[in-house]
């Protein structure tokens, strides 16, 4: 048995969970998400528990038992309590600013870019140079998250560009000028 696959989910007050043949919905205060999985998988819910299983021991199952465990686990606490990320801008002139449903980030290019928020997405812009992205899909939240950070990927001489909150940034030596 998978050792994350056999764990239970807990059912915290005020979330619906059901299950339809190959569905798993979960609805709750932040909203609603919803998910396909596979015949070879069982979901059985008990005792404000989801309890999940493989009805086949092949290779593939045992592979997806543990994957879909966390992925209903993630959809439950992202109901209830919602996922967030922090990145940081560093570099002088950087900065961003959330305008008409759209981020503008000014970092170091001619034109400012121009970010469309997805829907289920909020982003909170805390002195312009600290961005909160908020949602109930930790997968939604993670990609937004990285699509920012492409546009400027912190540099190891001068770590400019955008990072992650606890992100570490391995600095490099530059030219020392001794010939």
């Amino acid at each position: 048995m998978s050792r994350i696959g056999k764990l239970p989910i807990a059912i915290p007050k005020g979330v619906k969970v059901t299950v339809e043949k190959t569905r798993f919905a979960v609805e709750g205060p932040k909203g609603k998400l919803s998910q396909e999985f596979p015949t070879d998988i069982e979901v059985k819910i008990t005792d404000n528990q989801v309890n999940i299983s493989r009805k086949i021991e092949s290779q593939n199952t045992r592979a997806l038992h543990g994957l879909y465990r966390s992925l209903f686990d993630n959809m439950i606490v992202g109901v209830s309590e919602g996922f967030q990320n922090i990145l940081t801008i560093n570099g002088v002139g950087y900065r961003a600013e959330v305008k008409n449903n759209s981020l503008m980030l000014n970092l170091g290019f001619s034109n400012p870019i121009e970010y469309p928020i997805p829907e289920n997405i909020t982003i909170e812009v805390e002195a312009n140079t600290r961005m909160t992205v908020r949602g109930i899909s930790k997968q939604h939240v993670g990609q937004v998250c990285a699509e920012i950070r492409s546009f400027r990927p912190p540099e190891p001489y001068k770590g400019k560009g955008v990072k992650y909150d606890k992100e570490i940034i391995r600095r490099k030596i530059g030219k020392s000028g001794i010939k």
